[in-house]
């Protein structure tokens, strides 16, 4: 059989039930929908939420890994930007370009206590 008689045998209305293949594709549009949501930006928003609220605990004496692969501990916090000390050398890193809190300051680490 040639491809557009499988075209013509898959979209022939079958009688009275010719409104039923458009619900059996809104229902797959639907199902999609849900996947892509709950597979992709459900997880992410939650991993953004997550990095929004690592960036406000940000503190003093906090080891940080910048975006960049820039390991550090932080000198100073202004509100968008975190003066970071790596090795001998001083750098200014936005608020957004921190990755990670590797260790805790040990001021904060002795506060819990």
């Amino acid at each position: 059989m040639t491809t557009l008689g499988l075209f013509a045998l898959a979209f022939a209305p079958s009688g009275q039930n010719a409104g039923g293949g458009l619900a059996v594709f809104v229902l797959q549009i639907a199902a999609f929908i849900a996947i892509f949501y709950f597979l992709l930006i459900r997880p992410q928003r939650r991993q953004q939420a997550e990095h929004k609220q690592l960036l406000a605990s940000l503190q003093r004496g906090d080891q940080i890994v910048t975006s960049g692969g820039i390991i550090g501990e932080v000198v100073h916090i202004k509100d968008d930007q975190v003066t970071v000390r790596s090795g001998e050398s001083k750098l200014v890193v936005s608020r957004s370009g921190i990755a990670n809190i590797v260790n805790r300051g040990a001021a904060a680490e002795a506060k819990p206590s």
